[in-house]
């Protein structure tokens, strides 16, 4: 039986346009793909490995020493071993908040609270929370996840998560506002806040 390790390791990814996946390990399931990283299930096991892309490798050294800052906080996903290029994390079942908002599932406000409190920890260890988004945090059976802090070091303000609660209690929580959106709809939110964003960075830089 191969090590968490020799799994990460054998998986092998070629950049172009887009990142491809050249070779995968028949022990291994894709589920995931993010802006730095294809995510694997390892079969039959509560483990998940997080391969990022070559040019992106520096960040698994980064995200596997904050998530070492993170490990007495139960919120943020149990991570196993890392190396020079991959993470070996726990295997989270639930929805992210965009998955819930697509799919009709209600966000209680038990979520925000707990979120918040997560932040607080991290930033009790010398930590800047950034780059909080729909989906990086998990509402599961057991309560709510945080997963994916490779920002968690950066020097500038982040107000994307204070952005996510103003839209929760300003618009979400009314009656008036439909609980199940589409994902072309909540994608195209993204991309103008990530616009209005970029643009405010710019003019303040």
């Amino acid at each position: 039986m191969k090590t968490d390790a020799e799994l990460a390791e054998l998986i092998q990814l070629k950049e172009g346009s887009v990142c491809t996946i050249e070779y995968l390990p028949e022990e291994l399931d894709w589920i995931g793909t993010g802006r730095s990283a294809y995510v694997f299930r390892i079969r039959d096991t509560d483990r998940v490995i997080k391969k990022f892309y070559p040019s992106l490798r520096p960040l698994a050294e980064l995200e596997g020493s904050i998530y070492e800052q993170l490990t007495t906080f139960s919120t943020y996903a149990k991570m196993f071993a890392y190396g020079s290029d991959y993470i070996v994390l726990e295997y989270i079942e639930g929805q992210t908040l965009f998955e819930c908002l697509v799919s009709g599932t209600y966000i209680p406000e038990s979520v925000l609270t707990t979120v918040d409190a997560a932040l607080a920890d991290a930033r009790a260890v010398g930590l800047n929370p950034s780059d909080i988004h729909l989906r990086n945090i998990l509402l599961t059976a057991n309560g709510t996840r945080i997963i994916d802090v490779a920002r968690f070091r950066q020097t500038e303000p982040c107000t994307q998560w204070d952005d996510l609660k103003k839209a929760y209690h300003y618009v979400y929580v009314k009656p008036f506002f439909p609980k199940k959106l589409s994902e072309t709809f909540l994608n195209t939110i993204a991309d103008v806040y990530k616009g209005r964003l970029f643009e405010s960075i710019r003019k303040t830089g």
